[in-house]
């Protein structure tokens, strides 16, 4: 789609990025409380930092791509959880990001979780455990090990609102689509670029 058709668009986004602005600089888990998830999301930014159980408590470092709640890292970033991703996947935030600048819908696409250990994702599943009750419901949120696409460096979760309007309306111009209907948050390249995004799957059970 060319940008100035693209901008037809950028008014509501920006409506919705307003409605959100609370946030904008928050994990996924802070997220999901506006758009209807569970307050907290196991596989999102909102594990913890140290509590009880949280990723501080099994030694869970930047090494694991471990992004401390209510923080984001730019697509610049080296570290682990950014360095670590799917090289066509970054290639195609990056070029969204660009767009996003350009057409003045954003200054930029921040990420709350990337790529993680396997040791990280087998974590956030046992929490999920844990505070949902079951493997069934917590299926419904986070993946286990290298089932997940975030171990293989292959899916985000993007923490500002306006991007992620941004994203669901107009990521497949480059690939990127929303995966999971029960999560705004999270993109996968699941498409040509300027092709047309799969149907969502309902949760993380597919």
């Amino acid at each position: 789609m060319h940008p100035t058709k693209r901008l037809v668009g950028v008014a509501s986004a920006l409506l919705l990025a307003v409605a959100l602005a609370g946030c904008s600089t928050t994990g996924s888990g802070a997220l999901a409380q506006t758009v209807g998830a569970p307050a907290t999301v196991p596989g999102g930014g909102s594990a913890g930092s140290g509590g009880s159980g949280g990723p501080g408590a099994v030694g869970l470092t930047d090494a694991d791509g471990y992004i401390p709640d209510g923080t984001s890292l730019p697509l610049e970033s080296d570290r682990p959880a950014v360095a670590h991703l799917d090289p066509d996947l970054l290639a195609a935030l990056r070029h969204a990001q660009s767009a996003m600048r350009q057409e003045g819908a954003g200054s930029a696409i921040t990420i709350a979780d990337g790529w993680r250990s396997e040791r990280y994702q087998e974590h956030l599943f046992a929490q999920a455990v844990k505070q949902y009750g079951s493997e069934e419901e917590a299926e419904k949120w986070v993946k286990r090990g290298s089932d997940s696409a975030h171990v293989r460096g292959e899916a985000v979760d993007i923490a500002d609102a306006g991007a992620m309007d941004y994203l669901n309306r107009f990521g497949a111009e480059w690939g990127l689509c929303q995966v999971y209907a029960n999560e705004a948050w999270h993109f996968e390249l699941r498409t040509a670029p300027g092709g047309t995004c799969p149907a969502q799957s309902l949760d993380g059970r597919g």
